[in-house]
């Protein structure tokens, strides 16, 4: 029997559309122009749906505010409220270039129908995600603070997103593009010894494979919260690459299932790192 048509979830690294470094948001509008365009050399309908990060939009000023700690004064609120209007802007940013480029993007505030329990995701209303999927629609979700039932507020970060967008609208490979060509054994960018890991899956994620996390502003956990979000999600058919896309190109031979940075996927593999379909 054929192979049915590959469907990819692609995410867009905050640390790669947008400068982390300063205390203002910077959105880097040539590189986020270069990945739009390469997203639209996929073949029509492979891309059904995109992730982006919050980058400067949200972890710096996340992390002064506190609100992820909880939300009981005005002043976090209303920071939780800036925060909130600042994801929005630079998610119409991404949505505008992707338009551009020729994608029918759909921005699509996650946190309007998401509910978190201890900093976890407890619920996401996809519906609608679904439905515009089906309509050849590309909808473009985004890490937010959002409800939590216990807490108050807590980081919906795109990391948790982009698996649980790719079950939902069936995809079979998800990329997660950052600064980093993968998951390595140590910060390749402190250690040069640090070794790139080919392949990660549940076993070797327990031996003691875990790298460290971001070397910038990440209040979502860097690499390995990235690596643990994508565990408890794949296997049934989904995989997952985690790649640098800051090099012109990458995204566009991952979309056509190259072999680039690492593979995370949910059951162990012979012969070496194989893209997802």
């Amino acid at each position: 029997m054929p192979r049915p048509p590959l469907r990819v979830v692609v995410k867009l690294g905050g640390s790669v559309i947008t400068d982390k470094r300063g205390d203002r948001p910077r959105i880097r509008r040539k590189v986020l122009s270069r990945l739009a365009a390469e997203l639209a050399t996929a073949p029509r309908g492979r891309v059904v749906g995109v992730v982006h990060g919050a980058g400067s939009f949200g972890h710096g000023p996340v992390q002064r505010a506190g609100i992820h700690k909880g939300v009981r004064t005005v002043a976090r609120r209303l920071a939780w409220a800036e925060i909130q209007v600042l994801q929005n802007e630079l998610d119409a940013v991404v949505c505008r270039a992707l338009i551009q480029a020729g994608l029918p993007a759909v921005p699509c505030q996650p946190s309007a129908t998401a509910i978190m329990e201890g900093g976890r995701l407890a619920h996401l209303d996809d519906a609608a995600l679904r439905q515009l999927a089906a309509r050849r629609m590309v909808p473009v979700v985004y890490g937010v603070p959002a409800v939590d039932s216990s807490r108050g507020c807590a980081i919906l970060s795109g990391d948790v997103l982009a698996p649980e967008l790719a079950r939902s609208l069936g995809a079979s490979l998800l990329l997660l593009g950052t600064d980093v060509d993968g998951v390595f054994t140590s910060d390749p960018r402190r250690d040069p010894a640090a070794r790139r890991l080919e392949v990660v899956t549940p076993g070797t994620w327990r031996d003691g494979a875990a790298p460290g996390g971001s070397a910038s502003t990440d209040v979502t956990g860097g690499m390995r919260g990235k690596v643990a979000a994508l565990l408890g999600h794949l296997g049934e058919g989904l995989d997952a690459r985690i790649l640098d896309i800051t090099r012109p190109g990458a995204l566009t031979r991952a979309l056509r299932g190259g072999r680039l940075g690492t593979l995370v996927t949910g059951g162990a593999r012979r012969g070496g790192a194989r893209p997802g379909r």
